[in-house]
């Protein structure tokens, strides 16, 4: 699959033209009978018409392209997890915040909704009693409600560590990838000890995620030092991008 080309088809091509660098402009166009075509900064290809932007050189795009643009696929899609899971976790920690002091009177409504309940548990074969959903909202009624705002105020807290791990994955962001190793990592403890309790697909998919991504970004952005640290990171950056590698072609004397 070619990744450049996929995303210069949803989000068209990405063309630049150069102002005040006319030796730079030379080499991202070129001349055809049908007028000038300008060479894609993400995908390489010449596109007929004028270029999409202009201005200052350094003002340029640094776009992405091969592997890189795969990468940052893959993080965005990381990214989008991160924040369906923070999602989940606002709305437990509001609710319960917002039933802190209520516990009676929902006490109440669910003895009292408990027995219009069991005929049609009977009929599909659930038993409310040995149900560990229904044995998790009893001991609610019993947590005091300066508890139940501590547990409010750990759900909001992982959710905004979710969010901004998003952030950072979103906008290909170096800070974003060392926050989302650090952050996904010091939970796998946590999730480790859930499977040991009981295993299931939502834990051990969970689980597979969060172990997968974390290799995946210490090796492919070689963080913390690893297969090559950070010099090795920022140049290969560089050598993707096809107006560093015109740039590059310009500071290389021609031979005589």
């Amino acid at each position: 699959m070619d990744f450049a080309l996929n995303s210069c088809a949803w989000s068209g091509h990405e063309t630049y033209g150069p102002t005040d660098h006319p030796e730079l402009a030379a080499r991202l166009r070129v001349d055809t009978a049908a007028g000038q075509a300008w060479r894609c900064l993400r995908c390489g290809d010449f596109v007929l018409g004028d270029p999409r932007r202009s201005g200052p050189a350094e003002d340029a795009p640094e776009m992405p392209s091969g592997r890189l643009l795969r990468d940052r696929l893959i993080m965005r899609f990381l990214a989008v997890e991160r924040v369906l899971r923070g999602v989940v976790f606002l709305a437990l920690a509001y609710g319960v915040y917002k039933v802190r002091g209520s516990q009676h009177k929902l006490k109440d409504a669910f003895d009292r909704e408990m027995p219009l309940i069991r005929p049609l548990a009977d009929q599909i074969g659930w038993n409310p009693d040995s149900s560990k959903i229904v044995h998790f909202i009893e001991k609610g009624w019993t947590t005091s409600p300066t508890m139940l705002t501590w547990v409010a105020v750990g759900l909001a807290a992982y959710a905004a560590i979710e969010i901004i791990e998003a952030v950072g994955l979103w906008l290909v962001q170096r800070w974003g990838e060392y926050f989302a190793v650090i952050a996904t990592g010091i939970f796998l403890p946590l999730e480790v000890y859930e499977l040991t309790e009981k295993v299931t697909v939502l834990r051990l998919g969970a689980f597979l995620i969060n172990v997968a991504a974390v290799v995946w970004l210490l090796w492919s952005k070689r963080l913390f030092g690893l297969n090559g640290g950070g010099k090795a990171y920022h140049a290969e950056h560089h050598a993707e991008s096809v107006l560093t590698v015109e740039r590059s072609a310009l500071a290389v004397p021609a031979a005589d």
